[in-house]
């Protein structure tokens, strides 16, 4: 694993040891940043469920301007703090060390690009998708990585499924506010 572009390019990431952990594969992570590409710099941007936080570290390179990484595993905020440090990205992020749908009760940001990747069959997209949705900024994207065949919500409070993506056996939804709600 390791960050394709931007100021940390072709640096390696750590990841969590064990057979549950699947961190996003090059092409999907590519397949995701080419689509929000205009949006990343300067952006607030959320990696709920963050495991490694490779995805959020792959924004902070691409030129977000800060990122929160949230995961209740101990391992994992490890992992992320070294990979922040190691890819010289740690002053421009934050480690919540808390249940996500905790975080989302209390986060008092708002975020312009927020990233979605629970553990597989457990619920959590449509229990994150309405604690997540006022949390966002009125231009805002929330992108979900699931497994082919999960079926999602339609909406997200002002959040519609803009578009879904299949990779193989993975699947991302992007959730973006209507264009005529965009403009209020």
């Amino acid at each position: 694993m390791r960050v394709i572009t931007g100021t940390a390019r072709g640096r390696k990431l750590q990841t969590l040891p064990g057979l549950d952990v699947r961190p996003t594969t090059d092409q999907v992570k590519e397949a995701i940043f080419s689509t929000i590409q205009f949006e990343v710099e300067g952006s607030l941007f959320l990696d709920l469920f963050a495991g490694s936080g490779q995805m959020g570290i792959e924004a902070l390179s691409r030129g977000a301007r800060f990122c929160v990484f949230v995961d209740s595993s101990r391992q994992a905020q490890d992992v992320i703090r070294d990979n922040l440090a190691s890819t010289g990205l740690a002053k421009q992020s934050r480690v919540a060390a808390m249940d996500s749908l905790g975080y989302l009760t209390t986060a008092a940001e708002q975020f312009d690009i927020a990233f979605l990747d629970p553990p597989y069959n457990q619920g959590l997209i449509p229990k994150a998708l309405p604690l997540l949705a006022p949390k966002m900024t009125p231009g805002g994207v929330i992108l979900c990585e699931h497994q082919k065949g999960e079926e999602l919500p339609e909406t997200a409070g002002e959040f519609k499924i803009y578009r879904t993506y299949r990779y193989g056996k993975v699947m991302v939804t992007a959730y973006r506010r209507p264009a005529d709600q965009d403009d209020e």
